[in-house]
């Protein structure tokens, strides 16, 4: 009868048909060693100083001595094999255990590569897809893991000349230097920025054995760059009108002060009885116009490099709006333009300045007047936004001329104007920036050439710009 030993004791492992041996029978004679007691004999199963377990038997009679050298040469054996069994279970045990891990690892991994908001895959330098996550998955353009894997890059991807595509990888796998580059799509609707970086991947120190390709869209953060570096701009633009424009009024008011005096010897001259120079009037007068001119514009500068502080209140967007239409109602340049009003119900209130705002509204209404020349349909419209930071939107849509897309990115500078000369100082869309940006918000601009233009204001929540 075979045992093995057990946290619990002595197990049977193996007996013939016909033993009745109990445990502490043979735990008996183990006490001692091997032993033989009561026609039952008890040898210790013992390998690589290492106890296994027990061999008994039921003796018909008493041992000889090469009966006890068989006895102990089977027991022998048998802890060898025990041994063996014992250390096959543990490397079982082993692998399984490693098996486990490396799947909880790879599942990581995997979920980690899932979740990423990139686009990301790898092909090896036969240009198959290794690698393709779950982002590659989705959206217009989506093909599932399943259809990719295995297959040359060139069979799923089709954006790109398949040409172009294998020179971007074959320049990372000959340099081994990370490939970044931008593209612009319209697949969804509007355009939007992609960044597309191909990165190399080593298995071994023999070189690149792998590429990794990760999109990205960065439409968002573009966006925002753009405005942080408009805003610093338009600050800069500011520190230098508040440093120059009092020195600018001194000699204004000078010519203003000389070109006033002027006048007043023409009129003596004429009361005198004597003609005046010839055109003294009319110069006299444009003087005047342009010292002025030049005022509105230094005020102007002043305002937008100075802002001044004013009172904000719970003030309803659609509000703002109606104040507005109802001053331009009899004014001269709107008499041939119909406005349009898709105002939404239940806006959150914004906290604002409210004649700061019918400014804003005011020079966007103008502004589309110009580019109709005072003919044709404008439209305000309110809705709610995404969230609490861009909560309330208001646009004026005009069906203007439109601006050409290199000079949209300019129109919110100062002194940047698309109007004809003598027709605007390039400061209205200026000073509404700072007005929204003072509020917490921010304007945009969508335009077609030709097709008219969108002027987009976004406000906070009143909770959210506290």
């Amino acid at each position: 009868m075979l045992w093995s030993f057990s946290p619990g004791g002595l197990e049977r492992l193996a007996a013939s048909a016909h033993a009745a041996t109990r445990a502490d029978e043979v735990s008996a004679l183990l006490a001692l060693g091997d032993g033989e007691r009561d026609q039952l004999a008890v040898r210790q199963l013992i390998a690589e100083d290492q106890r296994f377990g027990a061999l008994s038997l039921r003796l018909a009679g008493e041992l000889g001595t090469e009966d006890r050298m068989v006895l102990r040469i089977i027991a022998d054996m048998l802890a060898l094999w025990l041994a063996h069994a014992e250390r096959a279970r543990q490397l079982e045990v082993e692998v399984a255990l490693r098996t486990q891990q490396i799947d909880e690892q790879r599942r990581f991994i995997e979920r980690i590569i899932d979740s990423l908001p990139v686009g990301l895959y790898v092909v090896d330098r036969e240009y198959r897809i290794q690698a393709w996550n779950r982002k590659r998955e989705t959206g217009m353009q989506g093909v599932s893991r399943e259809e990719a894997i295995g297959r040359t890059i060139f069979e799923i991807l089709h954006r790109q000349p398949s040409e172009t595509l294998r020179k971007e990888f074959d320049d990372v796998f000959r340099t081994g230097r990370i490939q970044t580059m931008h593209l612009e799509s319209t697949a969804s609707g509007e355009t939007r920025t992609f960044r597309i970086s191909k990165i190399p991947m080593r298995l071994t120190d023999a070189g690149v054995t792998h590429v990794i390709a990760i999109g990205e869209d960065v439409t968002d953060w573009r966006e925002s760059q753009e405005r942080f570096a408009h805003a610093e701009k338009l600050a800069a633009i500011g520190q230098l009108a508040a440093g120059v424009m009092h020195e600018i009024n001194n000699p204004l008011a000078t010519i203003a002060a000389c070109a006033e005096s002027l006048a007043l010897r023409v009129e003596d001259l004429r009361r005198a009885g004597t003609a005046p120079p010839r055109d003294a009037d009319e110069y006299l007068k444009i003087i005047d116009n342009e010292v002025h001119r030049c005022k509105r514009i230094i005020d102007g500068l002043l305002d937008f490099s100075r802002p001044k502080s004013m009172l904000k209140a719970s003030t309803p967007i659609n509000e703002v709006v109606e104040h507005t239409l109802f001053l331009i109602k009899h004014h001269a340049r709107f008499k041939k333009m119909r406005v349009e009003t898709l105002l939404a119900d239940r806006l959150d209130p914004v906290s604002a300045n409210r004649e700061q705002l019918v400014q804003v509204f005011m020079a966007l209404l103008i502004n589309a007047v110009d580019a109709m020349d005072a003919q044709g349909t404008i439209t305000i419209r309110t809705r709610g936004g995404r969230g609490p930071r861009d909560a309330v939107v208001a646009e004026v849509i005009d069906q203007g001329v439109g601006i050409a897309r290199a000079e949209a990115s300019k129109i919110f500078e100062p002194f940047f104007t698309t109007k004809a000369p003598g027709r605007g100082t390039g400061l209205g869309l200026s000073i509404c920036y700072g007005i929204i940006a003072d509020h917490g918000g921010r304007i945009e601009v969508d335009s077609t050439p030709g097709a008219g233009s969108t002027f987009r204001i976004l406000l906070p929540a009143e909770e959210a710009s506290s």
